[in-house]
């Protein structure tokens, strides 16, 4: 197991001028480990989210995008550089500010669903607005709901639920606090191609319809084209970018690359 080796930025480092951007990294360097054995995962980088899109991470293997979004999401620490979501330096928060950050305004979908088993699938969806002591706005709730198609599901638990109703769940929960930005991880890895079409589908509706701003770390050339831009990720740099992509515009990108 890696040990990790966190570094705060430099404090003098300035802070970059404000964006539009939903999020942004600038010269992010992530370096795990020291000495001869430091791995750099991230490698300068430097990368906008545009709000309102869906962007997909790709790249091969150790390319450093689950890093990324990691970092982008305060999950995980800089080396150095910036990462900002809208005009808040992350690295300038505390830790309770940085939680409180991603309980407010994160959201995440997992590979491996996370629902709370006792809990009705109505009450795992309003679980982190109930964490926060926050009332949930019920038109808002219903709007994604029905945007997920779970109308008739709410009372069941996730045992009684199938593998693609429970991942309708869990992006239901990720939505339902309305953030700012909402991170996919490898989101029908445990999916047969149909459910994963239909909850890739459900992504890019949240996106084009409710406005909600999505990023998701893929390795399947299929689920970028649900994306309006891809980036390709190679030893920690960013190496393409391509949007509205396509299967082969993908393929040729990561075949470059020995993906």
């Amino acid at each position: 197991m890696r040990t990790t080796t966190l570094t705060s930025p430099p404090p003098t480092a300035p802070t970059p001028p404000p964006s539009l951007a939903a999020a942004r990294v600038v010269d992010a360097v992530k370096t795990y480990g020291s000495g001869a054995t430091a791995v750099r995962a991230l490698d300068g980088v430097t990368l906008d989210v545009p709000a309102g899109r869906f962007l997909a991470v790709m790249g091969p293997s150790g390319s450093g995008k689950s890093t990324l979004m990691h970092c982008l999401a305060g999950l995980d620490t800089l080396s150095s550089g910036h990462v900002l979501i809208g005009n808040t330096d992350l690295g300038t928060l505390k830790d309770k500010e940085l939680t409180r950050l991603r309980r407010d305004r994160v959201g995440f979908v997992f590979q491996a669903f996370n629902l709370i088993p006792t809990l009705t699938a109505g009450e795992n969806i309003e679980l982190p607005l109930r964490l926060a002591g926050r009332s949930p706005d019920r038109d808002w709730v219903d709007a994604v709901v029905a945007t997920v198609g779970l109308g008739d599901r709410l009372g069941h638990r996730p045992s009684e639920l199938s593998g693609g109703q429970q991942q309708r769940v869990a992006v239901a929960r990720a939505l339902a606090t309305r953030p700012d930005l909402v991170f996919a991880d490898e989101p029908t890895g445990n999916l047969d191609s149909r459910t994963g079409a239909e909850i890739l589908g459900f992504l890019r509706d949240a996106v084009e319809a409710m406005g909600q701003t999505i990023v998701m770390v893929t390795h399947d050339p299929v689920a970028a084209t649900y994306a309006h831009d891809a980036v390709v990720l190679a030893d920690g740099r960013v190496v393409d970018h391509l949007p509205n992509p396509t299967v082969d515009a993908v393929l040729t990108s990561l075949t470059a690359l020995g993906g």
